[in-house]
């Protein structure tokens, strides 16, 4: 076991969560592959005049995917892509092949990221670190229309 060398923490803020707002955002997909959603998050959290809370993203299908992943380097998202279609091949032999070879590897992909983000919100602003980004990851080769709810719960400015 290693021991840290500093750390700080800042001290606690207490805010009511004095409301909910929703809305439901409509992504086109192009296929295969990862949309940055991070400006449309920050959009709806600057229009929910949000101070202090979180942000929860849900997205509504069982073939695509959110994660928080680097922004920085392109070649990263080409890594998780190569990773995903490791682990769950379209050419392995499914069960469930109704909608396609694509389909059963797109449902387990989903499995192994996630369906459901939290992100906190620190003065009006998604507390994501410097190289980080909010994507949905589309696992199926065709292009398709998904929803992801987002719902911040807090305090308003």
């Amino acid at each position: 076991m290693t021991s840290a060398r500093s750390i700080t923490r800042s001290a606690p803020s207490t805010v009511k969560a004095a409301s909910i707002t929703s809305s439901l955002l409509t992504v086109q997909t192009e296929g295969r592959g990862f949309t940055d959603l991070t400006g449309e998050a920050a959009k709806f959290i600057a229009e929910a005049g949000a101070a202090t809370g979180a942000l929860t993203l849900f997205i509504r299908h069982t073939s695509a995917s959110l994660t928080i992943q680097e922004n920085a380097d392109p070649s990263v998202l080409v890594d998780l892509s190569t990773a995903l279609a490791r682990l769950a091949p379209e050419n392995a032999p499914w069960t469930h092949v109704t909608e396609g070879p694509d389909d059963m590897p797109a449902h387990i992909k989903t499995m192994l990221t996630q369906t459901s983000l939290n992100v906190p919100v620190l003065n009006g602003k998604l507390a994501l670190g410097t190289w980080q980004a909010i994507y949905l990851i589309e696992h199926r080769k065709q292009p398709h229309r998904r929803e992801v709810v987002l719902q911040f719960i807090g305090g308003n400015q």
